[in-house]
């Protein structure tokens, strides 16, 4: 098809979607109708028709890898960027990615191989440079990276030669190549994040290439020509956000979004009876938890925390997610190293007689407690059942809501008494879950409960510091006991991987973690 014929059928197709618009109301707004999009029961796609448009009820909070670190904004850069090393998801092995093999001469010494002939969407050359630069600006305390502590171990990254990284790390560091095939381990253009803000204009190596950013409302990206693993097929993903799921719901099953994921468990029996929408559910790595403020005094209090952690019935929660929830007490768990099952009823048992006792013996209920949640469904829902539990219970509960990016920042800047927050895990790995959301060296990053205890601190280390793998997942074990023996965190469920997709949407790879990618994705 020529370039001429093409632009000829988009504006035909386009003054088709005109005509149908007249016709009838649409819950979608005008500027997401895109040339040749069709309802779910249309006729097959196009060349023009290749595009996914993914609603998500949140907005991105960026699109740095270095700079962000939460789920919304990572659907967007693990679609722009690559990483070094990847996990199987089927095998949950990992793998190489950017990286071409590696060796490990010593404990302390990880030489990696990269693979050739790839370019960054800038034009830039991928090569040991871009590593070096990414690794150190991730690690570099000015940068202040939410992750950061993925490299913690570092002591040095350094260029062998053009295709060769050599890192030299402080200690043995087991984790090294998980850490490596996290999203916020994902390389950047060091021209590009020299030239303007990733933030706001994101360049990597991935399949797809960032168009624009509208914040609130879209994302748009299209299909990088030169991808060195071969283009996709899809030339464009739009990434749109729609606050309200039922609304996207309606949108799904009218075509005018081809994707949805992180479904609702009140919506999802309405989203299994969909006519040609499919719906895949797979046991994921995720976690959800109830977290305190450790830095308010009063709950550094034991009692305090074995008093809300008995008036929580977690069964409840867990049977009002229709399938889409696994419970368990442990915080690693089901689907990462360090898992255990005797984990699974360690936790403080539902009492709500011990809990009333408590609350009256101590006065808990004489001061109100702030419960900060973000706006989005599932924390929602988390809330509203363990405010009604613990109001029973006899503790005074107000809960305050916060779109998803201002929480994220109120709740890192310790404005809150108990949250709820979630951890996908994107590394499968249980250090790389304690490590940055409990140990010390993160309080005022991502540890933001600011929990602080030498004896968990010496345990996590411990399951850092060593290769020997039966090891590490003693010490893990023996950190999550201490943490549900404490009750730092109240574990509401651990999470099922969702998706909808209309159903000539095909080759959509959805994760453990959660994650998905659209490098092989066509529409039918």
């Amino acid at each position: 098809m020529t370039k001429h014929n093409k632009h000829w059928l988009v504006l035909l197709a386009f003054a088709l979607v005109l005509i149908l618009a007249a016709c009838g109301g649409s819950t979608i707004p005008e500027d997401v109708v895109t040339e040749g999009d069709k309802g779910i029961d249309g006729e097959a796609a196009t060349d023009t028709d290749q595009e996914i448009i993914y609603a998500a009820t949140s907005d991105a909070v960026g699109l740095s890898p270095i700079l962000t670190n939460d789920s919304v904004s990572s659907n967007v850069i693990s679609q722009v960027y690559e990483t070094l090393f990847v996990r199987n998801p089927e095998t949950m092995e990992i793998e190489p990615k950017l990286a071409e093999s590696y060796e490990t001469p010593d404990d302390l010494t990880w030489v990696i191989e990269l693979k050739e002939g790839i370019e960054f969407h800038d034009g830039t050359p991928f090569n040991a440079e871009a590593v070096k630069y990414t690794f150190d600006k991730l690690r570099d305390p000015a940068t202040a990276a939410p992750r950061a502590s993925l490299l913690e171990p570092v002591e040095s990254v350094n260029v062998i030669d053009e295709k060769t990284v050599e890192i030299k790390t402080k200690y043995p560091y087991g984790p090294m190549l998980a850490a490596l095939s996290h999203t916020n381990a994902s390389i950047v253009s060091p021209t590009a994040d020299q030239a303007q803000d990733l933030m706001q204009d994101p360049v990597g190596t991935g399949p797809f290439q960032f168009v624009s950013w509208t914040p609130g409302e879209s994302v748009v990206l299209e299909d990088f020509g030169n991808y060195w693993d071969g283009a996709p097929e899809l030339d464009k993903v739009t990434l749109r956000v729609v606050p309200e799921v039922s609304t996207a719901i309606s949108m799904l099953q009218a075509g005018e979004v081809s994707f949805l994921d992180g479904l609702p468990s009140d919506q999802i029996d309405r989203i299994r009876s969909l006519e040609n929408v499919e719906v895949t559910e797979q046991p994921g790595t995720p976690v959800y938890y109830m977290l305190f403020n450790f830095e308010k005094e009063r709950f550094q209090d034991p009692e305090l925390r074995k008093a809300m952690a008995a008036a929580m019935n977690r069964d409840v929660f867990v049977e009002n997610l229709n399938g889409l929830g696994v419970r368990s007490d442990s915080i690693i768990g089901p689907k990462l190293f360090g898992y255990t099952e005797e984990a699974d009823d360690a936790g403080q048992d539902y009492d709500p007689d011990l809990a009333q006792q408590l609350v009256e013996e101590n006065g808990f209920g004489e001061e109100p407690i702030k419960m900060l949640v973000a706006n989005r469904d599932n924390y929602m829902q988390m809330a509203e059942i363990a405010q009604a539990q613990l109001t029973e219970a006899g503790f005074n509960v107000e809960i305050e809501t916060m779109e998803w990016g201002t929480f994220l920042d109120a709740t890192s800047a310790g404005k809150y008494d108990v949250t709820f927050l979630g951890w996908s895990n994107v590394t499968g790995d249980g250090s790389e879950l304690l490590y940055p959301n409990f140990h010390t060296d993160n309080v005022g990053a991502s540890n933001r409960s600011a929990y602080s205890n030498p004896e968990f601190d010496e345990l996590v280390d411990a399951s850092r510091t060593t290769v020997d793998q039966e090891e590490r997942r003693q010490y893990l074990v023996e950190a999550n006991k201490l943490l549900l023996d404490e009750n730092v965190a109240v574990v509401m469920n651990h999470g099922v991987v969702t998706a909808a997709t209309a159903d000539n949407v095909k080759g959509l790879k959805l994760d453990p973690n959660g994650q998905w990618s659209l490098e092989n994705v066509t529409r039918e």
